[in-house]
């Protein structure tokens, strides 16, 4: 069943992965968990304490339009009707620790990732199912662990980034790496001319890797995603050795890039990085987002500040 799912997932493919930017083929959109009524029971069934409900602007410069907000008294149709005729990304993160049917759909998946690429093991995998109005978009940021990218329901433009100078600067790589941010960092619109921009149609994933900025616009078109982080023995030891370097240079004035660092290297700075946590030399970042607004199908947007 499993092989089902990734439909053009050759040796090329899986030899790229965790190296190269991929796009593929899968079945998922064809499922009816994925239909108008399965998304309204999705949105009534995950706990909605848990849910992340955002609004944002138009210019892509512009991060800090990004808000989140509340929906307490809307039904789960009542939210997918102002998601249709607003201006919301909803995402519910961990549903596959949440709902019982997307445990099962995320180890589907990731069995037929692990099946179709030779010595692959993931672990600490996040389902996060993405809901989002017309043109809403995702600004520029990275990941810490790896991400693939399923879309399932409309269309929408992914722009990706080489986790590189310019585009990434080391000093921000550890920034969110040590969580003393959120997951954005700096952008200029001159970045798109070293981005590969892939236009993301129902029935496509995207990968890329580690640490990769990226952004994301919707066409004008209610959008449907899985977002899945996970991670592999080889990521963990790279995350790890990032949070070094971030203390190296914060805590003792060294200037190391995660780019020189060798194999051995990378090793070393991981099991450093149990040594610099147990010590606690860095604090981790608390911020959350305030919640400014509240989803209201009756006002611009379906927007409504909270005063």
């Amino acid at each position: 069943m499993t092989q089902t799912i990734l439909t053009d997932w050759d040796a090329a493919k899986a030899a790229a992965f965790e190296k190269e930017n991929i796009v593929a083929r899968h079945t998922l959109h064809q499922r009816e968990i994925f239909s108008d009524e399965g998304l309204i029971d999705l949105l009534d069934r995950y706990p909605r304490e848990a849910m992340g409900i955002y609004t944002m602007g138009l210019d892509p410069l512009d991060s800090k339009s990004f808000r989140a907000g509340n929906a307490p008294d809307l039904s789960g149709r009542e939210l997918f009707q102002a998601i249709h005729e607003g201006r919301i990304w909803v995402n519910m993160r961990k549903a596959n620790e949440h709902l019982p049917d997307y445990h099962a759909l995320t180890r589907e998946m990731f069995d037929a990732l692990e099946e179709q690429t030779p010595g692959l093991k993931t672990m600490k995998q996040d389902t996060s199912i993405l809901i989002s109005s017309p043109n809403a978009q995702v600004f520029y940021h990275l990941d810490v662990p790896l991400v693939t990218l399923w879309q399932v329901r409309g269309v929408k433009n992914v722009w990706l980034y080489p986790p590189e100078t310019p585009f990434l600067e080391d000093d921000d790589l550890e920034t969110v790496v040590l969580k003393e941010s959120e997951e954005e960092v700096p952008y200029a619109l001159s970045f798109d001319d070293g981005a590969q921009k892939v236009r993301l149609e129902p029935g496509m994933m995207a990968t890329w890797p580690q640490n990769g900025p990226h952004r994301i616009v919707n066409e004008d078109m209610v959008n449907v995603s899985l977002s899945c982080e996970f991670q592999t023995m080889k990521s963990v030891v790279r995350a790890n050795a990032i949070y070094t370097n971030g203390v190296l240079r914060r805590n003792f004035g060294l200037h190391p890039a995660i780019a020189k660092d060798g194999m051995l290297s990378l090793y070393a700075k991981a099991a450093i990085a149990r040594i610099f946590k147990k010590l606690k030399f860095r604090k981790a970042f608390a911020y959350q987002i305030p919640r400014t607004f509240v989803v209201d199908p009756t006002s611009e947007q379906a927007v409504r500040d909270i005063a």
